[in-house]
């Protein structure tokens, strides 16, 4: 808190009516009433000109009026004032306003040569716009051609290669022509994508506003068949296709069979059907019942339904599934067990032990096709852990009818026209199945 400051009483021996004591005068206002206002040397310049001007422009008139002629005899005073007057006209100073000029053309100054250049680029840079609109107009109507004689679900991609395009089609030849078509269907499956690159194109008609189709000499091009197509399409579902090595694809996933999900495999090799097709050779078909037993479509003794290593390990420990499986006599004789072994097998567990101990048992379990014997005892299959509803299930599923859910083919169409067209050197590669077309002769349109 600040302190209080005393007020010092008035003096009572300064007179009454005293007057106060003069302020101190502001040392800055001294200054400014000394410096000259800015303005002021602007104006007075400013005068200074216009009387050097004005005087300047008085000599001049008053030579010019004392080298003149006197005035001719006879002349009528009147002219001689008009003249004066005429002497004494005030000066104005010139106008300089924009408008008062004569506008003059911009090219004006241009040589002659770079006007020829500009008239030159502004006629070539509409050529190349018409001949750009001009091949896409006829892109177009190749590309929609195309899609109606082929039988298209969508109109392919054409792009006409060569520059200028014009003088190609008042030649009736065109150097290139590429084309692309995706999603071609092809049988049981789709097409990924047909490329195909046209050379010597002879165009039939009779000008360049009638034309009625073309010749192609030579044709090279490409099919794609996309493993993602096939894993889409193929039918089963749930199986996977890779490629493995130049002409094969693997097929691996599951098959459903009878409410159980049993994994498939198999190997397919690609191969060319005459000129026109591929198909596949599915080998080394198989279905995995867990790690229970292997089904393999067939009528070899290695193909049927057999025991797994683990399972027929499993009933050579297991003296329950061991008898159960000598009971059969189907069974033990295709085991090839005596008929003496399997009695005293089936009262001692030593002889049992004796039997299902040695090394070639559990082979020959594996070698047993349970197929061949789960018609007439259903209750096998059970014992050994297997659901007997599966039976019937893999019953169905032959040879043929699982190649056919796991094999691949597609022909090529055929041409709308004469002319030669046929497949070339079939490859596999990561995304899918590529096939090489050729042709030769080619006619489209009528």
């Amino acid at each position: 808190m600040r302190s209080p400051h005393r007020i010092a009483p008035p003096d009572p021996s300064a007179p009454p009516h005293s007057p106060p004591p003069t302020a101190r005068p502001n040392p800055y206002d001294e200054l400014a009433e000394l410096a000259r206002h800015p303005l002021d040397d602007f104006l007075e310049d400013a005068e200074d000109a216009t009387d050097t001007h004005s005087r300047e422009m008085r000599e001049d008139g008053a030579r010019n009026r004392a080298d003149r002629p006197g005035p001719i005899a006879g002349t009528h005073p009147s002219n001689r004032t008009d003249r004066h007057d005429e002497d004494e006209k005030p000066w104005s100073p010139p106008n300089h306003r924009r408008g008062s000029r004569r506008r003059r053309n911009r090219f004006a100054g241009l040589p002659l040569a770079a006007k020829l250049l500009v008239a030159l680029a502004v006629g070539a840079a509409f050529l190349v716009l018409a001949d750009r609109w001009a091949l896409l107009y006829a892109e177009h109507e190749a590309a929609d051609r195309l899609k109606g004689q082929l039988g298209l679900s969508a109109a392919p991609e054409v792009d006409i290669e060569g520059f200028p395009f014009l003088t190609q089609v008042l030649d009736q030849r065109l150097d290139e022509v590429r084309v692309t078509v995706p999603d071609v269907a092809a049988d049981r499956v789709s097409l990924a994508k047909v490329s195909a690159t046209a050379k010597d194109v002879t165009l039939k008609g009779a000008g360049p506003t009638s034309l009625t189709g073309a010749v192609i000499e030579r044709m090279r091009g490409e099919v794609l068949l996309s493993f993602d197509d096939l894993n889409r399409e193929l039918g089963a579902s749930q199986v996977t296709f890779t490629g493995h090595g130049r002409d094969q694809v693997l097929a691996r996933g599951t098959l459903p069979v009878a409410g159980h999900d049993l994994k498939v495999r198999a190997d397919a090799h690609i191969e060319r059907i005459g000129e026109r097709g591929v198909a596949t050779d599915i080998d080394r078909m198989r279905l995995d019942i867990g790690d229970l037993a292997t089904y393999r479509p067939g009528a070899k003794p290695s193909e049927g339904l057999h025991l797994s290593r683990a399972s027929a390990a499993r009933v050579a420990r297991e003296s329950d599934r061991a008898k159960a499986l000598l009971a059969v006599p189907a069974v033990a004789r295709r085991l090839g067990v005596p008929d003496s072994a399997v009695r005293e097998a089936l009262r001692g567990d030593a002889e049992l032990n004796d039997l299902t101990g040695s090394p070639r048992f559990v082979d020959d379990v594996m070698r047993l096709n349970l197929l061949d014997v789960a018609r007439e005892h259903p209750d096998l299959l059970r014992r050994l852990g297997l659901d007997p509803a599966l039976l019937k299930g893999l019953e169905g599923l032959t040879r043929p009818v699982l190649t056919d859910r796991l094999s691949l083919a597609f022909q090529l169409p055929p041409l709308p026209g004469e002319g030669a067209l046929r497949l070339r050197d079939v490859t596999v590669h990561g995304t899918g199945i590529r096939v090489g077309v050729e042709g030769y002769g080619i006619g489209l349109g009528d």
